[in-house]
Formats: C-alpha cells, structure tokens, sequence
C-alpha cells in the first residue's frame, strides 16, 4: 500500500512585526511588535489555505526579532526537530521578526539540514495596518511548508523563496526586502502555487546535541568591522574579556584594514576563532594567497557569526 503524502502544517510563533499592532490603521511606522499570538495570525487565513492542509499552532516566544536570544534559538530548534519527527507533519512555517530573520534561517539550516521544509515568513507592516503584508506571507510559506519534494531552511517573503544561507535583509521598509545576493531565489509563489528555480537547501546537520543544556554557556563571538582609521583595540579588549570568536566585517572583497588585521591574527594566534565576511551586500570572498584569515564566503557578518558560533559549539561537543 503507497503511503499517504503528510498535510498537517505546524505553524511557531516567535513574535516580530507580522505579530504587531499599529497605534492606526494607516501607520506602518508607529507600531508595537509581538502583540498578537500566533493563533491571530492563522485565524486571518480561516477559508484561504491550500487544499487538503491542516493546521497546528505553538507559541515558541513572543519577541521583536531585534532582541533574539540564544535561548530562544535553542528552544525553536528542539520544537522544530520535535515535530519534523512526526510522520504526519509535511512542514513547518515559523513566524518571525525580519531584523534577525536571516540569522535564525541560517542557525536552523547548519543545525538541522532537515529533510523536510522549514519555512521562516514575517511582515514589513504591522498585522493590523490598512494593507498588512503578512497574511499574504504567511499563506505562501504555508504553500511551500506543504509542498511534495521541498526540503531545508527557507524564507518566505513578498512571493520569493529564499534559501537560509543566502538570504539577507536588504532593504529597510520596502515589502520586498529580501534578497538572496548572486544565488538568486530558490523559486517563486504565484498565485498559489510554487514554481521552483533552483535546488533546495542541502548540506549535513550538525545535530541539537551541540547545543547542549545552557544557551547562557554558549561561546561568546562578537563582530568587529573593518573601515577608515580602524585600530586594534576593540579586537584587544575582546580578548581580554575572553571572547572565544571574532568575525570581521571586511571592506570589499573580504580586505581587512592592516592594524585591525593584525590584532585579529594576534588574537587568533592566542586561540580565538576569527572569520571574515564582507560588509558588502552581495559576491562572495574570493582566496588570495596572502589571505592570514580564513573566509566565510557568501555569508553576511551576522550569518558568519552563526556559522562560527555553531563551529565551536560543535568543537565543544566533540569527544
């Protein structure tokens, strides 16, 4: 007998701007985020869901994304696993804020890979504005959570899929202010239905057990950046503190001012994990034969600080 195809879609909520209320109507600036549970949300879709898909709800946090915690993280990814382990569940859709959208896109994906899809979605205007975005947003990532075939960490926005590790926020308050740099989008909802471009996010998970019991005892990493007159002595105080990773938001290309470069050698040399991103929205960091700074390439700086926090993590876990 041929297995039955999964329809149940679990919906997290997290709080963010698609949760929010606006003083009125017409004001998209003026607004408090995080004031609607997650149930609000879904009930605005009631008669307006994909064909044959059920709905369950769970509130993980309630929050505006800008105040993101490792706890919240730590808590998302094992309510995640939970129910991606269900048979019956076809997907998830998480609601979020869009200032840390992309980092908790990419946290997810090195974390789980998962083999079904996890679909991040948010609002650029508040849920009770004149024309809220999110209910559009949020219908869309449940298409996609319910699609035959999709896989991986995704983000939903404005009718773009985008994948979690070259997604990026790249405009302030447009509706479309997402973007996927050179990869371009995974695919497109339209009118319903998704017309795919390219693969799915792939790769291998490092697993929840890296996480391990304390989000509070997770490595401290920071981000330095790299511009006219830097210095090293911000990198200088970190490591006297006791910073375990430092990424550097490199001008162009992934080039590093000559005084802050040689702070964070200096620190690298006493056992500081260092990385390098670009501060420039798009291309990747191409190797040089000089380069003394190892590259996370097509990763913004905040991704890169995911990428090396989950590293050492990881490391910690290690027998």
């Amino acid at each position: 007998m041929q297995s039955q195809q999964p329809t149940t879609v679990v919906v997290l909520g997290t709080g963010g701007t698609i949760a929010g209320t606006a003083a009125r109507a017409d004001d998209n600036v003026g607004y408090r985020a995080a004031q609607l549970g997650v149930d609000a949300l879904v009930d605005t879709l009631r008669g307006a869901l994909p064909d044959g898909v059920t709905l369950e709800t769970e509130q993980v946090a309630q929050l505006n994304s800008k105040d993101m915690t490792h706890a919240v993280w730590a808590a998302l990814a094992h309510r995640v696993a939970a129910h991606l382990a269900r048979a019956e569940v076809a997907g998830i859709v998480v609601t979020h804020g869009t200032d840390t959208l992309e980092e908790t896109a990419c946290f997810l994906q090195r974390l789980l890979a998962p083999a079904k899809p996890v679909v991040l979605t948010c609002a650029m205007r508040p849920a009770t504005s004149l024309l809220a975005d999110g209910p559009q947003n949020l219908r869309d990532a449940i298409t996609v959570a319910a699609h035959a075939g999709a896989r991986g960490v995704v983000a939903v926005v404005a009718g773009a899929v985008h994948g979690a590790l070259d997604v990026r926020k790249a405009h302030t308050y447009r509706l479309d202010a997402f973007a996927s740099g050179d990869a371009g989008p995974i695919g497109r909802v339209e009118e319903g239905r998704l017309r795919r471009l390219r693969d799915w996010p792939a790769g291998t998970a490092l697993g929840l057990a890296v996480l391990g019991d304390d989000a509070a005892r997770w490595p401290r990493v920071e981000i330095v950046a790299s511009h006219a007159g830097a210095d090293g002595r911000v990198v200088d105080a970190l490591v006297v503190q006791g910073v375990d990773g430092l990424v550097v938001a490199a001008t162009g290309g992934g080039s590093v001012h000559e005084a802050l470069e040689a702070a964070l050698v200096r620190a690298q040399d006493t056992g500081v994990a260092v990385l390098r991103a670009s501060r420039v929205g798009a291309g990747p960091l191409l190797p040089r034969d000089d380069d003394v700074l190892p590259a996370a390439s097509g990763l913004t700086p905040a991704q890169a600080r995911v990428e090396l926090l989950l590293q050492l993590l990881a490391r910690r876990a290690a027998p």
